[in-house]
């Protein structure tokens, strides 16, 4: 049995640093967009360097976890959600990582014109935002209907990503002049859509924590 007070106060310091790994995800996917949008290279490189910072965070929350783990020895639900915590964090790390993607290829695009408007990327982007933030919380709040809600959005973000592959396809097809800015562009696509079974996996952790029932949703990485 945990000490009570001293174990809240950890548990209390990782909760703030998932808060604020989910904040600067959603900073990273929006700025990572905008930057794509506005071909803003200064605002893809701070995309990248700001990915180094969410990792700093999240390599300070696993040190802390393992400590809590080692020194306080937790069971049932408190160790559920020590466990899940540095899954939860692995998982929104991973998803600045896709955003940094995203800005680094902008950065490999800044030099050429889009080579459509963006409609179906951005709407992507919006609705994987809203799923890491829905996510973390169901996961915070042990929501269960929450996370399962969130993991029904992933539908739409597979649609569009269906939709921008074929598009992206077809430009390819009618202009081999388009291949390399039609292939950026899928994997701007890609990187959104990893994004969105990041939020899954969450959504996975959440129900683990809250019921002791590992539900595994198809189609997220490893």
């Amino acid at each position: 049995m945990p000490a009570r007070p001293l174990f809240d106060r950890s548990v209390n310091e990782i909760r703030d640093d998932l808060l604020r790994m989910e904040s600067m995800v959603d900073t990273a996917i929006a700025n990572s967009i905008r930057a794509l949008s506005e071909r803003n290279c200064e605002l893809a490189k701070q995309v990248s360097t700001d990915d180094e910072l969410l990792n700093d965070v999240r390599y300070t929350l696993e040190e802390r976890a393992y400590s809590v783990l080692a020194t306080q020895q937790p069971a049932g639900q408190d160790l559920r959600g020590l466990v899940g915590a540095v899954s939860v964090a692995t998982n929104l790390e991973r998803m600045g990582d896709h955003a940094a993607g995203i800005a680094r290829l902008t950065l490999r695009m800044c030099d050429q014109p889009l080579l459509k408007p963006l409609v179906d990327i951005p709407e992507m982007a919006e609705i994987t935002r809203h799923m890491a933030r829905n996510s973390l919380t169901a996961y915070l709040t042990r929501d269960v209907a929450l996370a399962e809600h969130t993991v029904a959005q992933d539908q739409r973000v597979n649609q569009l990503h269906e939709l921008v592959y074929r598009e992206l396809l077809d430009f390819m097809l009618r202009d081999p002049h388009t291949i390399e800015r039609a292939t950026f562009l899928l994997w701007v696509s890609h990187n959104l859509e990893r994004i969105g079974d990041r939020a899954k996996n969450i959504c996975e952790r959440a129900i683990y924590v809250t019921t002791g029932e590992l539900k595994e949703f198809s189609g997220h990485p490893s």
